[in-house]
């Protein structure tokens, strides 16, 4: 049962940087279109977002519920030592949302709007980057619960900068995926050429941001490369995200757009295969040399049971009904 658990957790965290990732993404792409066509990039990007902005942090919340329930000495560690990019993440995401729902709802069109629209903006961009901080601090041996001082404890076990490229990356892998996943809400042609031309930017962003993810990595000793490059697996997982990417880019060049948005969440999983798969099932490694296993660090047996069978259970009710939301706004569109 333990597996079933571990799949889950590990699913609800893929779903959630590809369908949360490309919300983000949305606000990102339009904060970075020029005023001339943030009009026009802000309706196709509505139009992307819709099926799934309001149910997207279900698999956050799906992920940190697993984490408390299954194993919560990896629970309690991380909401310790990273509780500021934490709470920073979530304050983000509240801001973001409710920022979005009054801007497109409020019945006065006044300078609220714009106050709105920044929100919207900059939580856009921030929560992401928060993710990616906490993301690196799980691997980068920067957690020290041995370390003496406020500083060395809960701030320099995620601000360092290793963690400043992975946020940077992991922004630029939002931006990609909202540009990728509107191409398919584009009316016109000058709109999917926007939007071609929005994806091949971002596009740029994730590779030099990639490559500096490696560079601050071999900087502070983390053996990034010895952990994708190694083993068969790695290099098959990032083989496979390049050739996803080359179909992508045909497929925009001939116009032809109906596999882009399963090759770019494709390209999502395999980044997180070659990214992880080495450690596992090492989710945490800390500065004092030890780690924290998903095997060695659960809850008793029938506490794993019982969250298996629950998630099993659940995932029957939550998948069908979030497919007819996809297919309810699709209706919708036509």
């Amino acid at each position: 049962m333990i597996y079933i658990v571990i799949g889950f957790l590990w699913l609800s965290i893929c779903l959630y940087i590809i369908l949360g990732g490309a919300d983000f993404g949305a606000g990102i792409v339009e904060l970075f279109t020029n005023k001339k066509a943030r009009h026009k990039t802000k309706e196709i990007m509505y139009e992307s977002i819709a099926p799934v902005w309001e149910a997207n942090h279900m698999w956050l919340i799906i992920a940190i519920v697993i984490l408390f329930v299954g194993f919560p000495q990896i629970y309690t560690t991380m909401s310790t030592y990273l509780h500021i990019p934490l709470v920073l993440m979530l304050l983000g995401i509240i801001a973001r949302g409710t920022a979005f729902t009054f801007r497109h709802y409020d019945a006065v069109k006044d300078n609220w709007q714009v106050l709105y629209t920044q929100i919207f903006y900059y939580a856009s961009l921030l929560t992401p980057f928060f993710l990616g901080l906490i993301a690196a601090a799980t691997v980068s041996h920067s957690i020290n619960p041995d370390a003496v001082g406020f500083l060395d404890l809960y701030i320099f076990s995620w601000l360092n900068w290793f963690g400043v490229s992975v946020g940077l990356f992991t922004v630029s892998l939002c931006a990609y995926l909202a540009s990728i996943f509107s191409l398919r809400e584009t009316r016109d042609k000058a709109d999917l050429l926007l939007m071609i031309r929005k994806s091949k930017q971002t596009m740029i962003f994730v590779v030099v941001t990639g490559i500096l993810v490696f560079v601050t990595a071999y900087t502070s000793d983390i053996p990034l490369l010895m952990w994708i490059f190694s083993k068969p697996l790695g290099i098959m997982a990032i083989a496979f995200a390049t050739i996803a990417l080359l179909l992508i880019l045909r497929a925009m060049n001939r116009q032809k757009l109906l596999p882009v948005r399963a090759l770019a969440g494709f390209q999502i999983v395999m980044i997180l295969v070659a990214a992880t798969y080495q450690h596992n099932p090492n989710i945490i490694l800390l500065g004092n040399g030890q780690h924290l296993s998903l095997l060695e660090h659960m809850a008793p047996e029938k506490t794993i049971a019982a969250l298996g069978w629950a998630l099993m259970l659940g995932s029957l009710f939550i998948l069908p009904f979030l497919f007819y939301l996809m297919a309810s706004f699709s209706k919708l569109r036509k």
